[in-house]
């Protein structure tokens, strides 16, 4: 296996698995949880080429069907199912979730989805495997273990400043009656801070966002004292006057402990898609060259 680049200062969080050739990342929160199935793709294990080199799980970048049809077929088989009983989101950065069920398996792999303009998925249907996509932004992963429910999100800047993770307990509590001391949660691989520049316009939404979580300076503080992440600021000066070092994994980390889910029940990744962008697609180091990976969640 080749080696990984982790973030520095922290513990090693991702561990890398394999089913025959088919190379994927899971979180041990998320795997210690009964009846539960997840992973994050990464290039290792499809039939893909050049610039979709090799596990691309995108019908819309460019790749040959048949090619990106094999390596959901693969990914299904990594993960005991099949690609009849996955359902795919669609994704335009927006913060609308939907409930989907066993009759929407297949959709946005063997048949139409029916809907657009949705970026988070929730499900209480055993067998039925949420999939959203990525190359930067931020996968969110959603466990309530008292009610059986999952939920699945894509939080790019744009989701992550209108609070998607917020929305997405919001509406599992009104799904299922989820409590958000009953959730687990994972932040998974996305674009890390010392990659990610971004204008001031930018900043200043983050800088809204921060001021709008209730008591957000104090569970900055905590998260940095009790060693859940080092940082204490979701922004730093960037390396030009006028540009900002934005951390998504802390705004999100943010959000979902003012959204009620305690500290211990929450991990976040230490691997950015950009600075391992031969082992995981990343739009920005590939200026837009690339494929998509995916990200998965099951109750068994």
């Amino acid at each position: 296996m080749e080696p990984i680049i982790r973030a520095p200062g922290r513990e090693t969080v991702m561990r890398r698995e394999r089913a025959g050739d088919v190379e994927y990342l899971t979180f041990p929160l998320l795997s210690a949880q009964p009846g539960i199935t997840h992973a994050f793709s990464t290039r290792r294990g499809g039939v893909s080429q050049g610039i979709y080199d090799s596990m691309n799980l995108s019908f819309t970048r460019g790749d040959d069907e048949e090619q990106v049809q094999e390596n959901f077929r693969r990914m299904a088989a990594a993960l005991q199912t099949d690609t009849s009983h996955m359902v795919c989101s669609y994704q335009t950065h927006t913060t609308n979730i939907r409930r989907v069920g066993r009759e929407d398996g297949g959709k946005g792999i063997l048949r139409e989805r029916g809907y657009t303009d949705v970026d988070g998925l929730v499900t209480n249907d055993r067998g039925l495997c949420l999939v959203c996509f990525f190359a930067d932004c931020v996968p969110l992963y959603f466990v309530d273990r008292e009610h059986g429910a999952i939920g699945l999100a894509h939080s790019g800047w744009r989701g992550t400043a209108a609070g998607m993770g917020m929305r997405m307990v919001r509406r599992m509590e009104r799904e299922f009656g989820t409590r958000p001391r009953d959730l687990v949660a994972a932040i998974g691989p996305s674009i890390c801070r010392d990659c990610y520049e971004v204008s001031r316009e930018v900043a200043e939404q983050f800088e809204r966002l921060e001021a709008s979580i209730p008591g957000s300076d104090r569970l900055l503080a905590e998260l940095a004292e009790q060693g859940v992440y080092p940082h204490r600021r979701i922004l730093r000066p960037g390396r030009e006057e006028g540009k900002y070092q934005l951390d998504l994994w802390l705004a999100n980390l943010l959000i979902l402990r003012g959204a009620g889910i305690p500290a211990a029940g929450i991990q976040v990744t230490d691997v950015c898609t950009c600075c391992n962008s031969g082992y995981l697609f990343s739009h920005r180091a590939s200026q837009g060259k690339r494929g998509n990976l995916a990200a998965f969640l099951r109750i068994d």
